[in-house]
């Protein structure tokens, strides 16, 4: 199985959004953070031609993000995994990732810190950061078969930055 994390794009100001009084989860990309997530998309299918099952944090702008890929993939559909949502369970992946086929590509769209903890517990059997993803960003990773029930077996094949990711596209 392969397995490609995905940060969500930039999305607006955090405090100023929070003036509006409405849910964070509802905190939408920037203009500038669609047109670049799309650029990024192209890039991301360069090195990862197709994939198998999109899954998304519901939060708008993680949606949003996995809305552009899916697109770039010719119209994935999505779902949503509340797992994949900011304090998500990891377990809970994992336990999910384990029901694709071991020949599968699999895309997840989510939140930081939550997925730089959940690509080093995949890889390292650790919470302890391996590395961080930048907003846009994306690590692929790979597994003989499907992964096993226990964390740690996972071997990181690349990570790269959003602006990385457009410059491939």
């Amino acid at each position: 199985m392969r397995l490609l994390v995905i940060r969500h794009a930039p999305a607006e100001d955090r405090d100023e959004f929070a003036k509006t009084e409405k849910p964070d989860g509802e905190r939408p990309l920037t203009p500038t953070g669609k047109r670049d997530m799309a650029r990024a998309a192209k890039g991301l299918r360069q090195l990862v031609p197709s994939i198998d099952v999109l899954a998304s944090s519901p939060y708008v702008r993680a949606w949003q993000t996995a809305q552009i890929v899916a697109d770039a993939y010719s119209g994935l559909t999505i779902t949503p995994m509340r797992a994949l949502i900011p304090g998500g369970s990891r377990t809970e992946i994992l336990r999910w990732l384990r029901t694709a086929g071991p020949d599968a590509t699999v895309a997840i769209v989510g939140h930081e810190p939550d997925l730089s903890e959940l690509i080093s517990w995949l890889l390292a059997g650790s919470t302890k950061d391996l590395l961080s993803l930048k907003k846009g960003g994306a690590c692929f990773i790979e597994y003989d078969g499907r992964p096993p029930a226990r964390p740690g077996a996972g071997t990181m094949a690349w990570t790269l930055t959003r602006s990385q990711l457009e410059r491939l596209g």
